[in-house]
């Protein structure tokens, strides 16, 4: 058993030197890729989609990247080392949930549309109110993942450095920011794509070694694993303070306690994470990155082998850390929960692996942060800027620009709320994504792509309905106050008993797209309808442009 005193001395002789070179080695090999795709990125569909001209294969490896985050990596191993079986379901959740992006949306999506969401959602529907909408979602999706992400770049950082000073902690997440913007202004998704490959051979390759490294520590298969993260469990202070009982680590009910509530809110978390993906716009928007449908099959299957391959892996690392590392010894440690798999890497193999590890980790986070700020800019250029302020009519050049504009501005937001969201597991703030993309984003998709009499009313109002219920259950549940891991702990407004929204906001979102579709005067667009119906199912005049 591993005492937290002497997991703390063994982080403190790690060398800060060599973590802090392997990350500026990683960054000075990723910025020249970036910049050389920079020099390629000049008309609007180069900084959106890299000119659509990636392979299934690459694109494969660039979705796994760029889903795979430090929610996955961090988060997810965190949750599993604390909670045992309740933590597993973030992983199930994730990866199932790609089953359903698929079955449903990969292929429609990428033969409807060309640049953004939007692009989809208003393509037989009137136009502005549509995109103004989907823009909306877009945004408030993308910055709550992007909160994720930079919160587990504070919390990798100060396990490396030993950094409890909150001053130095948000210092590092602003470096993030930076960084993060500096990407997307300079490479676009050319650029943004090569990291995301980069770092997605890294990564699961990273994690094979380290799942291997855990069988070889406990000398034993899975069953054996499973005991030692047990008996862990058993003599940890900080669970039994919480008061878990031994064994409970193997059952359901250890983060969720039994209780009618208990039972929805996990039913709701259940809901967020496999209807989530569905409705993520930097998702999406690699469905165009590709030159054909069949390409675009093609990189979601090379992506479900990955992200398979990792989740299941991601269950080993955490009953890896519960038994090698320890609860206590992880919750003591700066970052909580997130500093799981940094510190089994430590455990296994010394502190060069783990700065190696915590490369790649730091790696995934930029990587992610860039693709969100892609997705955002070119709705907010694409959709807001081009299609409805100037009405069609804005050069290529000039969406750039503001692109690149919108970037800045939202590292700044995405920094300043990540600095207030350190403390919190980032696989649950991700979670918080997918529920707000599962309600405003997901019903209006399916209803557009699959719904013939569906309108532009019962899209306008499914979407700021899922968006709106979403976002004020979120601010009046225990994620944001009234509990002690809140975002804001001192203060108490949490009305809304479960921490994610999704039971309540995704019916919603599907009731008022209902609503507003019957309620509402039909578009009268019959030849786009049946040109979007053609084009989803059959690929047929995909590169013809669309004049409503």
């Amino acid at each position: 058993m591993n005492d937290p005193m002497i997991l703390a001395q063994s982080l403190d002789a790690g060398n800060p030197i060599l973590n802090i070179s392997v990350f500026i080695a990683f960054i000075v090999v990723t910025m020249y890729f970036v910049t050389r795709a920079g020099k390629t990125t000049k008309e609007a569909g180069d900084f959106y989609t890299g000119g659509g001209q990636f392979s299934g294969t690459q694109n494969g490896l660039a979705i796994a990247g760029d889903y795979l985050s430090a929610a996955s990596f961090l988060g997810i191993v965190g949750a599993i080392a604390l909670n045992g079986y309740d933590g597993f379901l973030y992983s199930i959740g994730f990866f199932v949930a790609w089953l359903a992006a698929l079955l449903l949306v990969a292929e429609p999506m990428r033969n409807v549309g060309r640049f953004t969401m939007a692009d989809v959602l208003s393509f037989r529907l009137k136009q502005k109110p549509v995109r103004v909408a989907a823009s909306i979602t877009t945004l408030f999706v993308s910055l709550f993942y992007l909160i994720a992400q930079m919160a587990g770049a504070g919390s990798l950082v100060s396990v490396l450095l030993d950094i409890h000073d909150f001053f130095w902690q948000a210092l590092v997440v602003g470096v993030v920011g930076i960084i993060m913007v500096l990407y997307v202004i300079i490479g676009g998704m050319k650029g943004t794509t090569y990291v995301q490959m980069i770092k997605a051979v890294l990564l699961v390759a990273g994690i094979v070694v380290m799942t291997a490294l855990v069988f070889v520590a406990v000398r034993g298969g899975m069953g054996e694993l499973l005991e030692r993260a047990v008996g862990m469990h058993a003599d940890s202070e900080y669970l039994s303070e919480q008061g878990y009982a031994a064994g409970e680590l193997l059952e359901p009910g250890l983060q969720y306690g039994g209780t009618l509530v208990d039972d929805l809110a996990f039913i709701s978390l259940g809901m967020s994470l496999v209807l989530g993906v569905c409705g993520l716009p930097h998702v999406l928007m690699r469905f165009y990155t590709v030159p054909t449908a069949q390409a675009a099959r093609k990189s979601v299957t090379w992506a479900i082998i990955l992200i398979g391959s990792f989740y299941l892996m991601t269950l080993v690392l955490g009953y890896g850390a519960a038994a090698l590392v320890g609860p206590d010894a992880i919750q003591d440690a700066p970052g909580g929960a997130n500093a799981a798999a940094p510190l089994l890497a430590l455990e296994l193999a010394g502190p060069i692996f783990m700065a190696v590890i915590a490369a790649v980790a730091f790696a995934t986070v930029l990587a992610v942060v860039a693709g969100l700020a892609i997705a955002a800019s070119a709705s907010v250029a694409h959709d807001i800027y081009h299609a409805v302020i100037r009405n069609g009519e804005s050069t290529e050049a000039e969406q750039v620009r503001v692109s690149r504009i919108t970037v800045v501005v939202i590292g700044v937001a995405a920094i300043i709320l990540g600095i207030l969201a350190m403390e919190q597991n980032v696989a649950f703030l991700v979670s918080l994504a997918f529920a707000i993309a599962a309600s405003a984003n997901v019903p209006t998709i399916l209803y557009s792509l699959y719904w013939k009499r569906f309108n532009t009313t019962g899209a306008v109002a499914s979407m700021y309905t899922g968006l709106i219920s979403a976002l004020v259950l979120i601010f009046f549940s225990p994620s944001v106050s009234g509990s002690p891991t809140a975002m804001i702990p001192d203060a108490d407004w949490a009305w809304f008993p479960m921490t994610s929204p999704g039971i309540v906001s995704i019916p919603l979102g599907f009731l008022a797209g209902i609503v507003g579709t019957y309620l509402g005067k039909p578009d009268n667009l019959r030849a786009l309808q049946a040109e979007m119906e053609v084009r989803s199912m059959t690929g047929v005049g995909v590169e013809a442009p669309v004049d409503h």
